[in-house]
């Protein structure tokens, strides 16, 4: 098994650490007592025309229930407990949207109700994943979209609590996985790493498509797969941002808010690898709007030695 310094990684104490982390750092806010802004005709215009609440809307739903079921079913109290609030986080991020499209006319396409996983355990896995990608470039456009003033700080703030909240769930969701692999002995691991990477693999394919689709633009059957691709496609949106003044704020930014809590926790690696590994290869020279003078950029967080995804 893994260490972290004198943590083991998959023994008692680590589960206590990152279940206990997750629910100490939880952040009550009630959904209906969110105070939302008026906005202009122009700035109204911006956020219906963001081509992403379809995709959000149906995710968001899945995600909650396939959270909820996990927290169901784990019979590990502290385990339960830890998943269970995520669970319930996850269906307070769908009620946000589901406020936010309705006090601002946004028009969202009905979808079946989703039903519960089948395999709950590889559901969430696939599911925290998945996450681990968005939220990686979600951290950078939401930085672009408060720096830009793209919209008003008002509407920002709303959203402030909920991008950290993804932050916490990624931190959790590797630091399960590293959990789980490390109890499954030397005879399970095998089939354990086989079976993630078939995941991890899945959710890179599936995000490359979307991102691709997006990318070509598309009618309105095509929405979904370009809300899907957004986050990796739209930093163009701000203004004059380069690929790699937006990489590395998407760096700066994952780093900024998963250095909130216990540096004794495993990270979320592969992306942030990835993509320092990208910018090796990237030209330096014109650094565009992603950053401005007098931006903070937050050192660099102790991250574990072993390597996740």
């Amino acid at each position: 098994m893994g260490a972290l310094g004198a943590l083991k990684i998959g023994s008692e104490e680590h589960k206590a650490l990152f279940c206990n982390e997750f629910v100490r750092t939880h952040n009550p806010f009630e959904p209906a007592r969110i105070q939302w802004p008026d906005l202009d005709a122009e700035t109204l215009g911006r956020l219906k025309a963001l081509p992403i609440w379809n995709e959000a809307v149906q995710t968001e739903a899945e995600t909650a229930l396939k959270v909820q079921t996990l927290g169901k079913s784990e019979p590990d109290p502290v385990l339960a407990e830890a998943i269970a609030l995520q669970g319930y986080e996850e269906g307070r991020h769908a009620a946000v949207l589901r406020l936010l499209t309705t006090r601002y006319g946004i028009p969202v396409k009905p979808f079946d109700e989703p039903k519960p996983p089948e395999k709950p355990v590889w559901a969430f896995l696939s599911t925290g994943y998945g996450e681990c990608l968005d939220s990686f470039f979600a951290f950078g456009l939401f930085a672009l979209g408060k720096r830009s003033r793209y919209f008003p700080m008002e509407l920002i703030d709303v959203f402030d609590p909920i991008m950290q909240e993804e932050a916490r769930h990624i931190l959790f969701i590797v630091n399960w996985a590293a959990y789980l692999r490390a109890r499954a002995g030397l005879a399970g691991r095998p089939a354990f790493d086989a079976r993630r990477a078939w995941i991890v693999w899945q959710q890179l394919v599936g995000h490359a498509r979307q991102a691709l689709r997006a990318s070509r633009g598309g009618d309105d059957a095509d929405s979904d797969a370009a809300g899907a691709g957004f986050t990796m496609n739209s930093h163009s949106v701000f203004g004059d941002v380069t690929a790699r003044s937006f990489l590395e704020l998407c760096l700066s930014e994952n780093d900024r808010r998963l250095s909130l809590y216990d540096s004794r926790l495993l990270r979320p690696t592969m992306v942030p690898s990835a993509v320092r590994l990208a910018l090796r290869f990237l030209p330096k020279n014109g650094a565009g709007a992603g950053f401005h003078k007098g931006d903070e950029t937050p050192a660099e967080p102790p991250r574990a030695s072993a390597t996740t995804p």
